[in-house]
């Protein structure tokens, strides 16, 4: 999807881009950024837009043609604006809970799609129809046991994937643990849908701690505060920005390169400046 831009940062110098960027994307909140760096509010905000918004477009056009073999989709939770249950009439439709739905490649660590909405069909649909698009090739799927994800899939591959569930069995949950601890996982299923998956590769293990790579590095994401975003797009930037410094940015500790890197996407490390040159460059061009 292209997206419009509305640059006219006040007169920041590069340094001060980078220093506040660096910022966001190693998990400060916007409000910290702007006293750690001594800026308004509102000039990290306008750049924070600016530069996300670069981020998802730049991901949109390069994310094409991978060689993915092994995808890994799972969905995480977050809200905007407040919980469900606590939505106003007024804000319904506008905030609530939003499902973050989420696709890795198990071998270069590549997060090469995701879609921010409902944990329903639509989105389901919606999700793995952009995923299917940016594939060069049959595939092997594994995801949870989300009822969507069958609709979704056939829909987007037909029989052209390799296609399997697994759903994780858990045991009672402890006294005083209900609310912050998982329960004990205590076994798995593993269920072929569609094709001839490899079964040693059936896996959700990793797209399961890209969650926990999510909230610890998106400040939205963080539990038991008041960072939650107040408005949907901004929780989509913040995801969109997340994601190019992970993807392009962050050198992976196994891997020891970047995930783009490592999918043929890109040949070298990125550097905070050159995400901030996109947003420059854009600049230049607007003039």
């Amino acid at each position: 999807m292209k997206v419009q831009y509305a640059i006219g940062m006040n007169k920041l110098d590069h340094a001060k881009r980078v220093q506040i960027i660096n910022l966001l994307v190693e998990g400060n909140s916007m409000r910290a950024t702007a006293r750690i760096a001594d800026v308004a509010f509102n000039t990290v905000a306008k750049l924070f837009i600016d530069t996300a918004r670069m981020c998802a477009d730049h991901q949109d056009r390069t994310f094409r043609n991978l060689t993915c073999k092994k995808l890994q989709l799972d969905e995480i939770w977050s809200f905007v604006y407040a919980k469900q249950k606590n939505v106003p009439d007024e804000k319904r439709g506008q905030a609530g809970d939003v499902w973050t739905w989420v696709a890795i490649d198990a071998d270069s660590k590549l997060v090469p799609s995701w879609r921010i909405g409902s944990r329903d069909a639509r989105t389901a649909c919606e999700f793995v129809d952009d995923l299917a698009s940016r594939l060069a090739h049959r595939v092997q799927i594994t995801a949870d046991g989300h009822k969507p994800y069958l609709q979704a899939i056939e829909g987007a591959f037909g029989s052209n994937v390799d296609f399997a569930q697994l759903v994780k069995l858990y045991g009672d949950t402890v006294e005083g643990q209900k609310r912050y601890s998982p329960p004990v996982c205590t076994g798995a299923v593993k269920t072929v849908v569609m094709g001839n998956p490899d079964a040693c590769c059936i896996s959700t293990s990793y797209v399961e701690r890209q969650n926990l790579t999510m909230r610890m590095s998106i400040r939205r994401f963080t539990r038991l505060t008041n960072a939650f975003s107040k408005k949907i797009e901004n929780h989509a930037l913040s995801v969109a920005l997340h994601y190019m410094h992970y993807n392009f940015v962050r050198i992976h500790k196994t891997l020891r390169v970047t995930p783009a890197m490592a999918a043929g996407v890109s040949d070298h490390v990125w550097t905070i400046d050159e995400i901030v040159g996109l947003v420059e460059e854009a600049e230049a061009q607007s003039k």
